[in-house]
């Protein structure tokens, strides 16, 4: 049994109450703990990846408990994949954190950055679906905690907001596992790609309740319109930092919907038949559509960044609802790229924060440090929209050609390339306002003067914007990667064999055991 498959978990676990208890008040040695553990989860991560790359299957059973009776960690192409972007993502969004200053603003920023990780880590590697539920709590908490870092009344008020949303999708998520369980026995994902293929037409009563209230929840999770209204204010008032993290955040609604239906509930499986098409994709579509119109019509720098993440989302989860190993292959291209773009554009709007007075969509005085934050947001911009040559262009392409042959193929052509000119629209009327009509623009006699942002902010920015470059550059590779992966995907009789075969102890419910 590989051990090393719940390091990413257990690692930031410890580290955190470490941190918490032996280094509250030195915030130079939570740094440096913090730093190293995001080093170590990197290596971890790489060496994991590594591991799956030739298609193999990795199970840690705790305690050895076989499935279903006990709790698994599973790792194969799809979660290692998103555990590595988690890891490298995390060393970028530190690094500005404390380039910036902003871990040392408010309390425990470290130790929950650190939960953060580890709720994310647990949700993409676990092999159960009330893990995954508890996972999910763990985020919500961390999360909580980091949105209101620093304080703040409008900060509370989102963050609140944030909370009582994802409460309900807590709920809703607690009704679809009584539902499961009651149907099939068991919450084990493995198991129950097996129990639920024998369910006859007559009982599928409640499986068919119980996938349409976790498509619900992950449609919240991932901000899919009409259930996004938590995130616009959510990731707008957030620390940018905290923002940034958050990037990957929506992607964990994504994993878990690619996950879950290309395995329990398949596109072929007649229990569930219509429900990808029927409602994911429109859905998909909207998303897109307004978090673009969003991006044209923000007021300020920060909200227009919220908006174009839910119009990314929207883009992946359009190619999602394919379902399709070409849909799902370009969807995972396109994952990568926009949790980057994304990250790399809230982290590009606190330096504009940082010389400037607010971030509000309005000509005021040159920044300090124009020309080099400028160049960063044309980039950054340049990626979101979709514009050659950088990764979100290819990931387009890679969508639309996904989409061909589809039933809604002109909607999904138009909306996407007409949310790509309105995106562009938007991006640009932001660039011209904060970048070129400031030169216009006289600064007051008794203005103050405002800082230069940290050499290490810029590292950090400049880091995800090589990542993002990289990622163009090695288009040809990472697809032809997450094809694999989705191969994988649709495949999935060796992750369920591994899962349910493997050997270990094993337990049979006695009368009283819940």
């Amino acid at each position: 049994m590989n051990h090393w498959i719940i390091a990413p978990i257990v690692l930031p676990a410890m580290l955190a109450p470490f941190i918490v208890l032996a280094a509250r008040y030195h915030i130079g040695i939570q740094r440096v703990f913090s730093l190293t553990g995001v080093l170590a989860l990197i290596g971890i991560a790489a060496g994991l990846a590594l591991q799956v790359s030739d298609g193999s299957i990795v199970l840690y059973q705790l305690s050895d408990w076989a499935a279903p009776f006990g709790i698994v960690l599973v790792g194969d192409r799809l979660s290692t994949m998103m555990v590595l972007l988690t890891a490298v993502l995390a060393l970028f969004v530190l690094l500005y954190a404390i380039g910036s200053g902003w871990d040392n603003r408010g309390r425990h920023f470290h130790a929950l950055f650190q939960f953060q990780l580890m709720g994310i880590m647990g949700a993409f590697l676990t092999g159960d679906l009330f893990n995954l539920f508890v996972f999910f709590e763990v985020l919500l908490i961390a999360s909580y905690g980091l949105m209101i870092h620093a304080g703040g009344n409008a900060r509370l008020k989102a963050g609140v907001q944030y909370v009582l949303f994802n409460l309900i999708g807590s709920t809703l998520f607690l009704f679809a596992l009584g539902s499961i369980y009651a149907q099939t026995g068991t919450l084990n994902m493995a198991d129950l790609a097996n129990r639920v293929a024998m369910i006859g037409a007559q009982d599928t009563v409640g499986i068919r309740v119980a996938a349409v209230l976790l498509l619900l929840v992950f449609a919240i999770k991932a901000a899919v319109v009409p259930l996004h209204f938590w995130l616009p204010s959510s990731y707008a008032e957030a620390p940018a930092p905290v923002a940034a993290l958050f990037a990957i955040m929506t992607k964990v609604g994504a994993y878990a919907i690619i996950r879950v239906y290309t395995m329990i509930f398949p596109p072929d499986l007649a229990v569930t038949a219509g429900l990808h098409d029927i409602w994911l994709l429109p859905a998909a579509l909207l998303s897109l559509a307004i978090g673009m119109i969003g991006v044209l019509a923000a007021k300020r720098l920060d909200r227009l960044v919220a908006f174009s993440v839910i119009g990314s989302m929207g883009m992946v989860l359009v190619s999602i609802s394919l379902f399709t190993p070409a849909g799902i292959a370009a969807a995972l291209y396109y994952i990568v790229h926009s949790t980057l773009a994304g990250a790399a554009l809230f982290l590009i709007s606190d330096l504009v924060r940082t010389g400037r007075a607010d971030l509000e969509l309005t000509p005021q005085p040159p920044i300090a440090g124009t020309a080099l934050t400028a160049g960063l947001f044309f980039i950054g911009a340049i990626a979101m929209a979709g514009l050659p040559p950088l990764s979100g262009f290819l990931g387009k392409l890679l969508v639309l050609d996904a989409a061909y042959g589809s039933d809604l193929m002109v909607w999904i052509w138009v909306i996407v390339l007409g949310s790509s000119l309105i995106s562009i629209v938007g991006f640009a009327r932001a660039g011209s306002i904060l970048f070129w009509k400031s030169h216009s623009v006289v600064p007051a006699a008794d203005a103050p003067e405002l800082s230069r942002p940290a050499a290490l902010s810029y590292v950090a920015v400049g880091g995800l914007i090589a990542l993002l470059l990289a990622h163009t550059v090695f288009a040809g590779q990472v697809h032809g990667f997450t094809i694999k992966m989705a191969g994988q995907l649709f495949a999935p009789q060796p992750y369920i064999s591994t899962v349910v075969d493997t050997p270990g102890k094993m337990s049979k419910p006695t009368k009283g055991d819940h």
